[in-house]
């Protein structure tokens, strides 16, 4: 016999007319919802808390393979952190190379300075020589030039006078 709401009812009716409205009514209240079958018994019970107990131990064990797992990609991890320390170590001594290289231009490049300044003054004595021989050589032109305009002033009124003196001479 299956027992339903309607069947319930029915007995509480006739718990009623027997007992009384007080009684039928704790006396129902007493009995489960539902049938017989669905009631767990503590022998259910303890078999429930042993199925528990077991799908308890295996997430245990799948949780402590996890936990394996993830010290596993934590060691891989700190090794990676370890090769990134490594290629920090060298940017820094690549930026302390670079350091030294930048001082190293510096160096050239006031060496570079310093002989733009001797160039400079080189470029001034040259300037000045130059001037020197220029003058230099003006000054021999003129004085060859006046001497040769000399000369052959002399020598034109040289043969003038000797020509007049071979004209009346003869």
């Amino acid at each position: 016999m299956v027992v339903d709401e309607r069947s319930r009812h029915e007995l509480y009716r006739r718990l009623e007319e027997v007992l009384g409205a007080e009684a039928a009514t704790t006396l129902i209240e007493h009995l489960p919802p539902v049938g017989w079958a669905d009631v767990a018994t503590k022998h259910d019970l303890v078999g429930l808390e042993q199925r528990m107990d077991l799908r308890f131990a295996r997430m245990d064990e799948r949780f402590n393979v996890m936990d394996e797992r993830f010290n596993v990609i934590d060691e891989r991890f700190n090794v990676i952190d370890e090769r990134f320390k490594m290629v920090d170590r060298r940017f820094e001594m690549m930026d302390e190379r670079f350091n030294l290289i930048d001082e190293r231009f510096k160096v050239i490049d006031e060496r570079f300075v310093g002989l733009d300044t001797r160039f400079t003054g080189m470029d001034d004595r040259i300037r000045e020589s130059a001037a020197d021989l220029r003058a230099t050589f003006e000054h021999e032109l003129r004085a060859q030039t006046t001497t040769m305009m000399f000369g052959m002033i002399s020598v034109v009124l040289t043969m003038a006078a000797l020509a007049f003196a071979l004209v009346r001479f003869t």
